[in-house]
């Protein structure tokens, strides 16, 4: 019932009043049964604003420290979560994607939509990366309809690294679902897996208009924030002319 009270009581009408997000394609999403809704990820709201366009629960999983605060804050903010329709999920442990895949086949066979983002992380710079492949698996086991999402404008309202950044109106397009029942058996071949996961970011792509880049987004950030360093570096080190150090010039050679 919490689910249903912050959706439509408390948090939902806020956002809608001061936010006043649009949506596209709402009837693409089924009004009953399973179905997985795969977006792309700019912002830490995305899972605010996608749900609040469709009048069916969705959930997410999220980091298990949401869950596990002490006290009173903690207890807090892990009846939020649960509430907001998150359950946890350990993302440091190895077997983390595997976790994600178990709770989002369990959420499935209850016949509830699951809402996932196949980049796996933020994108940091409003591109769109690569997508992992536990969403093909996931599909094809569950044998459910994948469901392509954009969430536009949201890294203008609260960009990566901050609360909030401007006034905007977020907006929500979901594509046609996609059947992969030809695929039905074959959830254990790496490259069946990698061609439809390339199919969902493709759908994806063309919902968002975002630049695509055939890399995973954490490899991404790696290699900006190498880039920075190393920009960094260049910077603080000193210029070295022709006079820099003594017997370079002509003159130190002259005895």
């Amino acid at each position: 019932m919490f689910y249903w009270a912050l959706k439509f009581v408390f948090l939902g009408p806020v956002l809608r009043l001061v936010f006043r997000p649009w949506a596209k394609g709402v009837d693409h999403v089924p009004a009953t049964g399973a179905a997985i809704l795969a977006s792309n990820h700019l912002s830490y709201s995305d899972w605010l604003f996608m749900p609040l366009v469709i009048s069916r629960r969705v959930t997410f999983v999220a980091k298990a420290e949401y869950f596990e605060g002490p006290g009173f804050k903690g207890w807090l903010q892990r009846t939020f979560f649960s509430g907001a329709g998150q359950v946890p999920i350990d993302r440091t442990s190895g077997r983390a994607a595997e976790g994600a895949i178990k709770t989002g086949l369990k959420i499935l066979a209850g016949g509830d939509l699951f809402g996932i983002y196949p980049e796996g992380t933020r994108s940091h710079d409003g591109k769109l990366y690569r997508g992992r492949t536990g969403i093909a698996r996931m599909a094809l086991e569950a044998k459910v309809p994948v469901i392509p999402v954009a969430v536009i404008g949201t890294d203008v309202v609260a960009p990566p690294g901050k609360i909030f950044g401007r006034f905007a109106r977020p907006g929500v397009v979901f594509g046609e679902p996609l059947d992969f029942s030809r695929y039905e058996g074959m959830e254990d071949d790496r490259y069946i897996l990698r061609a439809i996961t390339d199919e969902i970011m493709y759908e994806i792509m063309s919902l968002s208009d975002q630049e695509y880049v055939d890399m995973y987004a954490t490899r991404a950030k790696q290699v900006d924030k190498e880039r920075e360093r190393e920009a960094r570096r260049a910077q603080e080190t000193p210029d070295a002319g022709p006079d820099a150090s003594a017997g370079d010039g002509p003159e130190a050679r002259v005895s």
